[in-house]
């Protein structure tokens, strides 16, 4: 993408960059929470903060890849402040918050699926980058902000829970 192609905040193209990268935006954000709405709301923030320092941005061309950063940020503030949520609720008796809900597919997507919700953040989010968006161990280093050797641990302790999480479950 060349820098002619992004636009200055407040022009007639912004509509433009929103089509172009909200789209995707929102599947990682969909893969990342389970839940279409909270997935929507968080592409839309990352979209909006991203979009709000577009003209400090050290490399226009890489709006893409600051939007998924963000997206990854807020989600991870999102789940820190839901474990605070819940730490409260169970000190004072409350009963206990359910999950997310859950995709609404049959048979193994949604044991599959399951599966992944199960996962600690950082190993969904690793998962979800690497093979769902197809990014290269790097580019999911750069996005988790993290060295190449963590994600390719991160990536093989996911893949071998879903895959003891699966066959447990029965599915094959």
């Amino acid at each position: 993408m060349t820098e002619a192609t992004l636009v200055e905040p407040g022009t007639s193209s912004m509509a433009d960059l929103y089509a172009r990268h909200v789209p995707s935006a929102i599947r990682l954000a969909y893969l990342l929470t389970g839940d279409r709405q909270q997935a929507e709301d968080l592409a839309h923030d990352a979209f909006v903060r991203c979009v709000g320092k577009f003209a400090h941005l050290r490399a226009r061309e890489a709006f893409e890849s600051y939007l998924r950063r963000a997206i990854v940020n807020l989600n991870t503030s999102g789940l820190r402040r839901k474990r605070s949520e819940r730490a409260w609720l169970a000190r004072e008796g409350a009963a206990e918050v359910g999950r997310t809900s859950s995709i609404p597919d049959v048979g193994a997507k949604e044991d599959l699926w399951r599966a992944l919700s199960t996962l600690p953040p950082r190993q969904r989010a690793a998962l979800v980058l690497r093979y769902y968006e197809d990014l290269s161990e790097h580019d999911t280093a750069a996005v988790l902000q993290c060295s190449l050797a963590a994600v390719k641990s991160l990536v093989a302790r996911g893949s071998e829970a879903l895959r003891t999480a699966v066959t447990e479950g029965g599915i094959r």
